[in-house]
């Protein structure tokens, strides 16, 4: 995947490139998923066992999303996984919006299924 990032420091556009490999069983579940960012500091690609990937059509006003797992991604690392991608959007939410009230609330909320799952 190529997305056009604006312009760097110098004021040069620039393309940053990001690339997700997943092979699939013949039942069309992963097997292994592998991601690799060009501008990524350690190169090379590294190995995942869960992705989720949202994109966001402003024509259509609507989200697509690409969620994955490996078989050997486990319930206990799932749950873990999920409390920290709560946290991970209420920190992108504030970014974005700066509306602090519900990034707390995103937070509050992330909390409580952490509680729930007993990882906190």
């Amino acid at each position: 995947m190529t997305s056009r990032s604006g312009t760097s420091g110098s004021g040069t556009p620039r393309t940053a490139e990001i690339r997700l490999t997943v092979d699939l069983d013949a039942d069309n579940v992963a097997t292994r998923i592998q991601w690799e960012a060009a501008e990524a500091p350690d190169g090379g690609p590294a190995a995942c066992q869960s992705m989720m990937l949202s994109v966001w059509d402003g024509g259509k006003k609507a989200t697509a999303a690409i969620d994955l797992w490996t078989r050997d991604m486990t319930i206990e690392d799932m749950n873990v996984f999920f409390y920290q991608v709560l946290h991970k959007m209420a920190d992108t939410y504030v970014r974005a919006t700066k509306n602090e009230s519900m990034a707390q609330a995103i937070h509050e909320f992330g909390n409580r299924f952490g509680d729930g799952l007993g990882l906190r």
